[in-house]
């Protein structure tokens, strides 16, 4: 009973945050009388997803697609990436300045070269989500492997395992609470990159529909676009979230 108590506290905090940041929202406009095209009430972007419920799920789908192979390939690259890093200083001297100095670069600088070399297809959404992804997979993963006890490592090697067994007995398994905090922050950023590449230079996707929405002045139609995109970075947060107690269930989540 306690935990289904717990559970249902955990649905109900927020649900409760979202409610009473809707009625602040629907207050203000009506208190201070903003115009529907300066900021609209809860009601209109209602309206709206309602009036473009043919348009916006396609593009919900589209970003989606972009975002999920931006994390897929971030994943698919950082983390061996990660492992090569943990295993080898001279590794660790050459490839972390200029994963650092990648980072270091505006990826809204990027996309329009990657838009110039790739088109306008689904290429540089992919490639600028990417980008901003991989580096908290390779800095979470690479700490995770080194944070391993070593009194895990030093009981598999007093059992003659190879260092292929410590890795897949031992330090894999250790490092991937870690592992599992770099992905959850970069799914976030997985759709923030693939909306900068659909801002630069698209012809479908949330993005598109914002920058199209702001074009025409329809701003309750770039909010309704917003919302999904919120809606989307939670619903794949929280996938992460389920994907990790399922793999993870020693480590702690009392705090989501």
């Amino acid at each position: 009973m306690n935990r289904r108590l717990r559970l249902a506290a955990g649905w109900l905090a927020p649900l409760a945050t979202f409610a009473a940041l809707l009625v602040a929202w629907h207050a203000a406009t009506r208190l201070f009388d903003w115009p529907i095209w300066l900021v609209p009430s809860p009601l209109d972007v209602a309206s709206s997803l309602w009036e473009y419920r043919s348009l916006l799920p396609r593009q919900f789908l589209v970003t989606l697609l972009e975002s999920l192979a931006g994390f897929g390939l971030a994943g698919a690259v950082g983390i061996p990436l990660a492992v090569a890093i943990a295993s080898s200083r001279v590794l660790e001297r050459t490839i972390y300045p200029v994963l650092l100095g990648l980072n270091a670069v505006p990826k809204i600088a990027i996309a329009p070269i990657l838009i110039l070399w790739m088109g306008f297809g689904y290429g540089p959404k992919i490639l600028v989500s990417f980008l901003l992804c991989v580096f908290p997979v390779v800095i979470a993963t690479a700490t995770g492997l080194r944070s391993t006890p070593p009194e895990l490592v030093e009981l598999t090697r007093s059992l003659c395992a190879s260092k292929a067994q410590v890795f897949r007995k031992a330090r894999f398994p250790a490092a991937l609470p870690q592992i599992f905090v770099g992905l959850k922050v970069a799914i976030s950023l997985a759709v923030i990159g693939a909306v900068i590449g659909e801002f630069v230079g698209a012809s479908e996707g949330l993005g598109w529909v914002i920058v199209n929405s702001g074009a025409n002045v329809n701003t309750s139609l770039a909010f309704a676009a917003m919302v999904l995109l919120s809606v989307m970075s939670v619903a794949l947060f929280y996938a992460l979230v389920a994907l990790e107690r399922l793999l993870v269930p020693w480590a702690q989540h009392d705090e989501l």
